[in-house]
C-alpha cells in the first residue's frame, strides 16, 4: 500500500528516529562508562586495602636488609671480623624484626594499658636484645649493671673464647638468656621444619654446653610474622609449641634495624611514645656493633621508663605473652 504521507513528514519523522537512536547510544554508553568506572574502583579499593594489609604486615615484621648483611659480616666471632657466608635473600624488606628485629608488629592502641592502670599494677618493660653477643654486648651490660636492671637477650650463634665469656656473664649476673638462631640465615632456617629444629637445637646444645642453662625461651628471626618463611609460621609455631619452647614478640620498636639512622634520642623517643600505650611492654633493640645509637640512648631510656613508672624485667616463663601470631592460635 501506498505510503501517501507527505515526503516532508516523512523525512521529519526519520530525523526523530535517528535523534532517538542516537540519544539511546548516548544513554547506553554512559551506562557502561559508568558501570566500569564503577568496578575499576571497586577494584582498586580492593587492591589498595591489600597493599595497607601488606604494609602493615612489614611493618610488623622489619629484619631490614642492613642487618641481614650485618649477619653475613659476622657469623664466626664477636671481635673475628671473618666472613659470615651469604645471607638468604629477604623477601619483603626481611623481617621489618625486624620491624621494618624487629620491619616489628606497630603497636596498635592502649588497650592493655588502660586493662593494667585498672588492676592497680606498675606497667612492665621488657628490654630485649637480637642477635648478641657482638662488641656492644659488655657495654650494654655494664650499663645495665650500673642502672641494676636485667634485660633479655636473644642471642644468635657465635663462638670464640669472646663469645662464650658474654654468653656466661648474660647468665651470671641475672639475664635471661634466650634464642634467636644459631645461623640467622633466613633461607637455611625456614627451609623446612627440620632445618628449623636441626638450628634452633644446635643452639640450644651450644648455649647448655657454655653457660649450663638450657634456654626454652626463644623468638623467631624475623618474629613469627615475618614473611620470609618458605613455608606459613604456623608449621614453625606447632614446632615450638611441640618442643616446649616459648616465644615471644614484640610491641615495642626502638627503630634501630630499620634503614632510617635514628640518633639515641630519636631512638627513646620510637621507645617511648609506644611504651605507655601498654601495660606489658616488650621492647626490641638490638645488640650489635653498628648500633652504636642504642648503647648510647639505654641509660636515659631506662631513666625515662622508670620516671614513667614502668618496673624493668628480663623475660621468664611467667612474663605475658607477646605474640604477633598467638600460639594458642595454631593447633
Amino acid at each position: 500500500m501506498e505510503d501517501k504521507t507527505p515526503v516532508g513528514i516523512r523525512e521529519q519523522r526519520m530525523r526523530r528516529k535517528r535523534v532517538n537512536k542516537i540519544r539511546t547510544s548516548i544513554v547506553a554508553g554512559m551506562f557502561i562508562w559508568f558501570l566500569v568506572i564503577t568496578v575499576l574502583v571497586v577494584v582498586l579499593f580492593v587492591r589498595l586495602s591489600q597493599l595497607e594489609g601488606k604494609i602493615e604486615r612489614l611493618a610488623e615484621t622489619v629484619v631490614s636488609v642492613d642487618q641481614s648483611v650485618e649477619h653475613e659480616d659476622r657469623k664466626s666471632g664477636v671481635l673475628s671480623g671473618e666472613e659470615a657466608g651469604a645471607v638468604g635473600p629477604v623477601q619483603d624488606m626481611g623481617s621489618v624484626e625486624h620491624e621494618v628485629g624487629g620491619m616489628a608488629k606497630a603497636p596498635k592502641g592502649g588497650a592493655d594499658a588502660e586493662e593494667g592502670a585498672k588492676s592497680g599494677e606498675a606497667p612492665k618493660a621488657y628490654l630485649t636484645f637480637d642477635d648478641g653477643p657482638s662488641e656492644s654486648t659488655a657495654e650494654i651490660l655494664d650499663i645495665l649493671k650500673e642502672k641494676g636492671v636485667k634485660a633479655t637477650f636473644f642471642v644468635i650463634g657465635q663462638e670464640g673464647e669472646e663469645a662464650e665469656a658474654l654468653y656466661r656473664r648474660i647468665v651470671e649476673e641475672g639475664h635471661t638468656l634466650a634464642m634467636h638462631s644459631y645461623s640467622h640465615k633466613y633461607n637455611e632456617i625456614y627451609a623446612s621444619v627440620d632445618a628449623f629444629a636441626e638450628d634452633m637445637n644446635h643452639l640450644q646444645t651450644y648455649l647448655a654446653e657454655v653457660t649450663g642453662v638450657t634456654p626454652t625461651i626463644m623468638r623467631f628471626p624475623g618474629g613469627s610474622s615475618n614473611h620470609v618463611s618458605s613455608l606459613p609460621m604456623t608449621e614453625f609455631i606447632r614446632y615450638a609449641k611441640e618442643k616446649g619452647l616459648t616465644y615471644y614478640d614484640w610491641n615495642v620498636m626502638s627503630g634501630d634495624a630499620t634503614g632510617q639512622a635514628y640518633t639515641s634520642g630519636e631512638l627513646i623517643e620510637n621507645v617511648m611514645k609506644d611504651a605507655v600505650r601498654h601495660h606489658t611492654a616488650v621492647v626490641l633493640m638490638h645488640d650489635a656493633a653498628t648500633k652504636a645509637p642504642t648503647v648510647e640512648a639505654l641509660a636515659p631510656m631506662i631513666d625515662q621508663l622508670r620516671e614513667n613508672g614502668f618496673t624493668l624485667l628480663p623475660i621468664d616463663e611467667d612474663t605475658e605473652l607477646v605474640q604477633h601470631i598467638t600460639a594458642d592460635s595454631v593447633g
